[in-house]
C-alpha cells in the first residue's frame, strides 16, 4: 500500500511513469509440486492402484499374480522413462500426461472387454471385443503431444499391461495392440494438419482389420466355398475394424486441444493454425511498421529453413519469427527498416538515450505478447531473441563521443574524471540468452537477414563471409552457451542462411527504359546488367543491424 501512494507521489512530480509492465505470473506453488519427488510418487502410486482396481475386478483366475506382474512392468516402465526420457521424468506434469492416458486407454479396454464377454447386449459378442478394443488411443495421443519416442513407449507398455487385465496372457491382444500402436506412431511422425491423424486412423484400422482376420476374430471364413460364408456379418465386422482405428483417430484430434490446454503442450498443429497472419498484432504491424513486418517474414523463412536442415521445429520457428520484433509497434520510427527518408531521430539524442529505446523494443514485445495472449514460447523467444549483445553501432558511437569529449577537454584543460566514461553493460540487452534451439536459431536469423540489408553488391562470397563473422561473434560473446546447438548444427545453420540469402539477394537486370530508338542508332553503353541499387536511408541513419 505504502508502494502504491509513493509511486502515486512520483507520478505526480513527473518522476514515474504511469504505465505499468505485464509481467508473467508463476505460482511457485506450481512449480514446487512440479519437481518435487513426493509428486511423482503420488501419480506412481494412484498408476498403481488404478491397475489393481482394473486387474481384481471381473471374474478371473489368478488376479493376485496377474497384478505383481502389473507391477513388475510398472516398475520396468519407470525406470525406462527415467533412463530414456530424463526430461519428461523431471516434470510430474508429464507423468501424469504419460501414465494418466495409458489408464484411461487400459480402463477403456477393461470395459469394453467385460461388456463384450458378459453377454448382455446381444450385438456385443466375445470376438467383438477384440475388434473395438481402441489400441492405438494412447500411443496417438503421447505420439503428437510428446513425440514418437514417448508414443513408442505407451505403444509398448500400454500393450504389455492390456494382456494381463483378463488372467492368462492374451497373445492376440497383445500382438494387435502392439502393431496397432507402432502404426500409429509411424504415421503420425509430423501431424500438421488434422487430416493426417484421419490418414493414420485409417491405416491403424487396416492393420487391427489384417490381424483380426489372421488370428479368426473376423467370420469364420471359409475360403474354399465363399457362397457359404455370411458376408453380412463379415462386413460388419470389417467395419468395426477399420472404423476402430477411425473413431479413435477423430475422438484423439478432439481430445488434443484440450490437453494442450492443460498440460501447457503446443503441437505442429497449433503452431500452424498460429501462423495465420491476420494475427490483430500483425495486421498492426503491416501498417505501423512495414518495414519490421518485412523483415520478420524474411526471418522466418531464414529460420523455417536452418531448424528443417538440423531437426528442430520448423513450424515453431516460423510463428515465433513473425512476433519476435512485435515490440517495435511501440515506437517503429526509431527502427531504421520503418525511418522516412526526411530525417533520423537518433541525431537529436544521446546514444545511451538511442540505445535504451532500442533495447525497450524487447521489454514492449513481452508486455504486447501478454497482452495478446500469446503462447509461452513465443514470449520466450521475444525475450531472448537479442540475449546479452550489445547494441554495437550506438556504443561505438558512444565510445567516439567520449574520445571527442576527451580530445575537447584537454584543450579546455578538463579533469579526465570530470569525462564520463562510457560502461559497455549500459548497452547490453537485458537477456536472457538464448534457452533452446529455436529460440537461438531465430536470433541468428534476426541478426543475418537485418546485417544483409547493409551489403552493398551482394554476392555469395561475402553474404557467406557475414554469415560466418556474425555466427563466430555470437558464439566468442557467449550468446549461445545456454543452447544445446552443436558445432556441426551450427555449420549446417551457416550454410542454409548462406543458401537463403543467395536466392533472395540475387542480382537483377537493369531493364531499358522504352524510347523510340532509329534503327542503325548506336547502343546506348549505359545499359548493362547491374546488381540492385540500395534504397538510400538518411545519412546519419544507424544499420540495418543496430537492432
Amino acid at each position: 500500500m505504502l508502494a502504491f501512494f509513493k509511486r502515486a507521489r512520483l507520478i505526480r512530480r513527473g518522476l514515474a511513469s504511469r504505465k505499468i509492465r505485464r509481467r508473467r505470473a508463476r505460482s511457485e506453488l506450481l512449480r514446487n509440486l512440479e519437481y518435487a519427488p513426493y509428486g511423482k510418487v503420488l501419480i506412481f502410486a494412484v498408476f498403481a492402484a488404478g491397475l489393481a482396481i482394473l486387474v481384481f475386478t471381473g471374474q478371473q483366475a489368478e488376479p493376485t499374480k496377474n497384478f505383481v506382474i502389473a507391477l513388475l512392468v510398472l516398475a520396468t516402465a519407470i525406470t525406462q522413462l527415467w533412463i530414456n526420457q530424463p526430461k519428461s521424468f523431471s516434470q510430474s506434469s508429464r507423468i501424469l500426461l504419460i501414465f494418466g492416458i495409458i489408464l484411461v486407454q487400459l480402463a477403456v479396454t477393461k470395459l469394453l472387454l467385460v461388456l463384450c464377454n458378459s453377454g448382455t447386449y446381444s450385438f456385443l459378442k466375445p470376438e467383438t471385443g477384440g475388434l473395438i478394443t481402441p489400441y492405438a488411443f494412447a500411443p496417438l495421443v503421447l505420439s503428437v503431444l510428446l513425440g514418437r519416442q514417448h508414443g513408442l513407449y505407451a505403444a509398448f507398455f500400454v500393450s504389455l499391461w492390456s494382456s494381463v487385465l483378463f488372467g492368462p496372457i492374451d497373445a492376440p491382444l497383445l500382438v494387435t495392440s502392439l502393431i496397432s500402436g507402432f502404426t500409429a506412431v509411424s504415421l503420425t511422425l509430423q501431424v500438421r494438419r488434422r487430416s493426417k491423424l484421419i490418414r493414420a486412423g485409417v491405416g491403424v484400422g487396416l492393420a487391427i482389420w489384417l490381424l483380426a482376420l489372421t488370428f479368426g476374430l473376423i467370420g469364420p471364413i471359409n475360403w474354399f466355398f465363399p457362397m457359404a460364408n455370411d458376408w453380412g456379418m463379415i462386413g460388419l465386422q470389417s467395419a468395426l475394424a477399420i472404423g476402430n482405428g477411425i473413431v479413435t483417430a477423430t475422438i484423439v484430434g478432439g481430445t488434443l486441444p484440450i490437453l494442450e490446454h492443460l498440460f501447457q503442450i503446443t503441437t505442429d498443429i497449433s503452431w500452424l493454425e498460429a501462423s495465420d497472419l491476420n494475427h490483430p498484432l500483425l495486421r498492426r504491424m503491416t501498417i505501423e511498421a512495414p518495414g519490421t513486418y518485412h523483415h520478420s517474414l524474411v526471418v522466418a523463412n531464414l529460420a523455417e529453413a536452418a531448424a528443417e536442415a538440423i531437426g528442430a521445429n520448423a513450424t515453431l520457428c516460423r510463428v515465433c519469427s513473425y512476433f519476435h520484433d512485435v515490440g517495435k509497434l511501440v515506437k517503429p520510427e526509431y527502427f531504421t527498416e520503418n525511418m522516412g527518408f526526411e530525417r533520423n531521430p537518433h541525431d537529436e539524442l544521446a546514444p545511451t538515450m538511442s540505445a535504451l529505446i532500442i533495447m525497450a523494443h524487447v521489454k514492449e514485445g513481452v508486455d504486447l505478447a501478454l497482452k495478446y495472449k500469446l503462447n509461452q514460447r513465443i514470449i520466450d523467444i521475444v525475450q531472448e531473441h537479442h540475449g546479452t549483445s550489445v547494441v554495437r553501432y550506438f556504443y561505438q558511437r558512444a565510445l567516439q563521443q567520449h574520445e571527442d569529449a576527451r580530445a575537447g577537454g584537454k584543450i579546455m584543460k578538463l579533469r579526465e574524471e570530470d569525462i564520463p566514461d562510457v560502461s559497455e553493460e549500459s548497452f547490453r540487452y537485458s537477456g536472457p540468452k538464448p534457452q533452446t534451439k529455436e529460440s537461438a536459431i531465430v536470433s541468428l536469423a534476426d541478426a543475418v537477414e537485418s546485417a544483409s540489408r547493409s551489403l552493398e553488391k551482394p554476392t555469395p562470397q561475402k553474404i557467406e563471409s557475414l554469415v560466418n563473422e556474425l555466427i563466430d561473434e555470437r558464439i566468442s560473446d557467449r550468446q549461445l552457451d545456454d543452447c544445446d546447438l552443436t558445432l556441426g548444427e551450427l555449420k549446417i545453420i551457416a550454410e542454409r542462411f548462406r543458401f537463403t540469402l543467395t536466392m533472395m539477394l540475387h542480382s537483377r537486370i537493369a531493364y531499358p527504359k522504352h524510347s523510340a530508338r532509329t534503327p542503325g542508332a548506336p547502343r546506348d553503353e549505359t545499359l548493362r546488367p547491374d546488381v540492385m541499387a540500395a534504397t538510400r536511408k538518411p545519412a546519419t541513419a544507424p544499420p540495418v543491424s543496430a537492432a
